[in-house]
């Protein structure tokens, strides 16, 4: 769709909100914005964008990757995957090997130390990943870790003076990184993102800590509570 083709859809638009308004409603943006609210909410499709990757084959499947919770889902898979070859290539020629590693550094700098299963469930890692994750900064001596005097089948875990100097001098390459995955977004829009983003944080997080949702059949029965 081009730009006249956009307007002459707007102006259809607005003919229909006026002719379907009540009288005691009036034309305002507010009130068209409102109109067209609905109009999405009743067509969840109508605000997907064509997806590049997708060819000519199978419809039926397309149409569902475009209903409104999967495009979105599927949106975010793409954006994490974009923000991650950032992170690599601010990464480049540092002893950092993946973003993982970055944020496991990242949330130690800010804590005196953490037990190694404290620091995979902040850092949302599964058990074998976080433990080759954490074997690296100890390698490299970006961490040390030592027995939990509380608990001595726990082990203690913090950041070193190397890695804090190595991380301080990686959050002036991350600044960009921030800025490229925001990309062209206006200061309104990425205040708007931000809120969007902090209320699904908290959802998801609060589900991740108490493990409410462990295998498909949890995840079926969750989303029917959602409806």
């Amino acid at each position: 769709m081009n730009s006249y083709q956009l307007i002459g859809q707007l102006i259809t638009l607005v003919e229909e909100f006026d002719n379907g308004r009540k009288q005691e409603v009036s034309i305002t943006l507010e009130n068209f914005t409102g109109f067209l609210n609905t109009r999405i909410t009743k067509n969840p499709q109508s605000g997907a964008q064509g997806d590049l990757r997708f060819g000519d084959q199978e419809p039926s499947a397309v149409s569902g990757a475009y209903q409104l919770d999967n495009n979105i889902a599927r949106l975010f898979v793409y954006m994490s995957r974009y923000a991650k070859s950032y992170i690599k290539k601010a990464l480049h020629q540092t002893l950092l090997g993946s973003a993982e590693e970055f944020t496991c550094l990242a949330v130690l700098l800010t804590h005196t130390s953490l037990s190694k299963t404290e620091l995979m469930q902040l850092n949302l890692l599964e058990r074998t990943s976080g433990t080759e994750i954490i074997n690296r900064l100890l390698t490299n001596r970006l961490v040390e870790q030592w027995d939990d005097v509380k608990d001595k089948r726990s082990k203690r875990i913090a950041i070193t003076e190397k890695g804090k100097e190595l991380l301080y001098l990686v959050f002036a390459d991350m600044d960009h990184v921030g800025k490229m995955v925001t990309g062209k977004l206006t200061i309104s829009e990425k205040f708007t993102l931000q809120y969007l983003l902090q209320q699904l944080e908290d959802f998801h997080y609060e589900i991740y800590s108490n493990k409410q949702v462990t295998d498909k059949a949890d995840m079926i029965k969750y989303t029917g509570q959602l409806l």
